[in-house]
């Protein structure tokens, strides 16, 4: 029977269209390039000596399935089943468990470690969303666990780069075809930012898809972690995007 993932609080919306749209969920790493940035987190599990990983918000699949040839347990969870589908479609793609819906939907695990990559910590918009969700990563946690994600610094203001930045990206996706993107509406009332880009493909057919993330600083993602059962071992920089971002490190307690 398919799962039905948990309903998300009603004020946070559900997943966006570049990850919940077939057809763009199917474009969606082609696009998305090389994930270099991937490579720190590996790093960071190997010096963590984690052994089972929840990678939350893990979209197509790209570190869940890296970790699990790796010889990790991995349980990766998305609420966008297109994205997971993708995902399942991946060499070594079994050796995954795979869970529709987010983490209010991770059994008791016990879990080493987790992860959230790329954009997955500012998704969620509103402070209940948020609270929740790492609730809910610390349940799947053992004691001791360590939650590593990242979120961008809001000083650096990277959405003025995202607004200056008007070009079309003209892509061949495999079993698609030619597929060309382009930015279309901005939007910027912090503490979230609101973007749509316009996907058209060779049918002539076109799709949008629009994402809002919301900045957190310091403080805040502090404060947070230790409401919901944290404590902040260390903040870093990601190495492939110096002073761009805060990579967390907080521990299970």
């Amino acid at each position: 029977m398919p799962q039905t993932p948990s309903p998300a609080p009603a004020d946070q919306p559900g997943p966006d269209a570049i990850y919940a749209e077939p057809r763009l969920a199917a474009c969606y790493d082609v696009f998305d390039g090389e994930r270099d940035d991937l490579d720190h987190y590996r790093a960071i599990l190997v010096e963590l000596g984690a052994r089972t990983v929840i990678d939350v918000g893990c979209g197509t699949g790209s570190l869940a399935t890296l970790l699990a040839a790796e010889g990790l347990q991995v349980t990766g969870a998305d609420p966008a089943l297109a994205s997971l589908e993708v995902a399942r479609a991946k060499p070594g793609a079994e050796a995954v468990t795979w869970i529709h819906g987010t983490a209010a939907d991770l059994p008791r695990l016990a879990a080493d470690a987790a992860v959230m990559t790329g954009n997955v910590a500012q998704v969620f918009l509103t402070e209940e969303a948020w609270a929740e969700n790492l609730r809910a990563i610390r349940g799947a946690l053992r004691k001791g666990g360590t939650l590593v994600f990242e979120s961008r610094r809001p000083e650096r203001r990277a959405w003025e780069a995202w607004q200056a930045d008007d070009g079309e990206s003209v892509h061949e996706v495999p079993g698609i075809g030619r597929v060309v993107a382009r930015p279309r509406t901005f939007e910027v009332a912090l503490p979230l930012v609101t973007f749509s880009d316009e996907f058209t493909f060779e049918d002539g057919s076109v799709l949008f898809s629009t994402s809002t993330l919301r900045w957190r600083d310091e403080a805040e993602l502090r404060s947070t972690l230790t409401a919901a059962g944290f404590a902040v071992q260390e903040i870093r920089d990601a190495p492939d995007r110096p002073g761009r971002e805060y990579v967390v490190l907080a521990r299970a307690v």
